[in-house]
């Protein structure tokens, strides 16, 4: 039996649905990201598995239990904002005791748990500051720390790192999957960002308008696309109607074709390739961009534009704009995909 289960979820304000028919299950110790373009119902999703939204239809189980009617104060469940919601008139060991403060932990016990908290998020040193005092991180961090300390059941994430900056933010993501990992805690994550959603997820269950369009591993999103939409939202695809697919590559499908830019190869001089690498054609670089580590090139081919990916090795490995090239494909990774039907709810 899952350790969190959804059944028949429903929400919707006035006549306007918000999201419907959601089913799916966290395991014990699992981190699953709710990953979706802005206003496909996730967040409300998060606020009704917390106990703040209430559900029309549906219901909710943790751990076997029935918990849809119950408030949120006795679900076991802890969230951690986007806002950080840190009380600006308390320090940041006592925004961190509040909720043992709460439960009337005993003093000693209150003591020795902030200290452990405290120390787990790295901000020893910082005990007698106000959020005020605190950088963006920090305050995260206080929140996250402030989430853990009374030892929830579930946590739950409603986009917490989108307000920081780039660094910030990966370094942030590292340290909060490492503490998950630690704890065993079961983790539902959401955010609107794929590579949070790849680099954090056991599992993504990926939303739009309202509804569960494909749960899988990340490995298995990424590479396995359910249709078009996932294609679209998913890194970074060459989508190709069956016109475009026949013109540049001379493949026949009623489909839409979908080629990752790393499965497409630049033939090397004296490189042998594997049989199922092929598909040869020609081409001229439109324009590249210098991504660090990777270059990414648009090539025209007959008329088509693809996106190349290489390794930057060296400045030799770049081609200028206006470059023949000739192209080899992996066959074993293009894809046939459906268009997305779903509408909005």
């Amino acid at each position: 039996m899952s350790f969190l289960r959804a059944q028949g979820l429903e929400k919707k304000y006035d006549d306007s649905l918000v999201f419907t028919h959601i089913d799916f299950a966290l395991e014990k110790g699992e981190f699953v990201t709710l990953l979706g373009p802005s206003g496909c119902g996730k967040s409300t999703l998060l606020r009704c598995v917390a106990g703040l939204t209430q559900l029309d239809e549906g219901q909710l189980f943790i751990d076997s239990a029935n918990v849809t009617d119950l408030p949120a104060r006795e679900r076991g469940i802890a969230m951690v904002f986007q806002s950080y919601a840190l009380f600006p008139n308390m320090t940041v060991r006592e925004n961190i005791a509040f909720g043992l403060k709460m439960q009337k932990v005993p003093l000693s016990e209150r003591s020795r748990r902030v200290i452990e908290a405290i120390e787990l998020v790295e901000l020893g040193g910082k005990e007698q500051r106000y959020p005020s005092e605190l950088s963006g991180g920090q305050c995260q961090r206080v929140a996250l720390a402030r989430s853990l300390i009374v030892r929830p059941r579930i946590l739950l994430l409603d986009e917490p790192l989108s307000a920081l900056d780039a660094r910030i933010r990966k370094n942030l993501r590292e340290q909060l999957r490492s503490i998950q990992k630690e704890l065993g805690l079961t983790t539902l994550f959401v955010t609107h960002d794929q590579e949070e959603a790849l680099t954090l997820s056991d599992r993504i269950l990926l939303m739009n308008h309202g509804k569960i369009i494909q749960n899988g591993t990340a490995e298995a999103i990424y590479t396995e696309p359910a249709n078009a939409f996932v294609v679209r939202f998913i890194g970074n695809y060459n989508l190709l109607s069956s016109t475009q697919a026949y013109q540049a590559l001379g493949i026949k499908s009623e489909k839409q074709i979908a080629i990752r830019p790393e499965s497409i190869y630049v033939r090397e001089e004296g490189r042998q390739y594997a049989d199922h690498v092929r598909h040869p054609v020609r081409g001229q670089v439109v324009d590249y961009l210098l991504l660090g580590n990777v270059i990414r090139y648009r090539v025209n081919v007959s008329g088509v534009e693809l996106l190349v990916d290489l390794l930057n090795r060296s400045s030799e490995r770049i081609f200028p704009a206006g470059a023949p090239l000739e192209l080899l494909f992996n066959t074993r990774e293009i894809r046939e995909v459906d268009e997305d039907t779903q509408e909005a709810v």
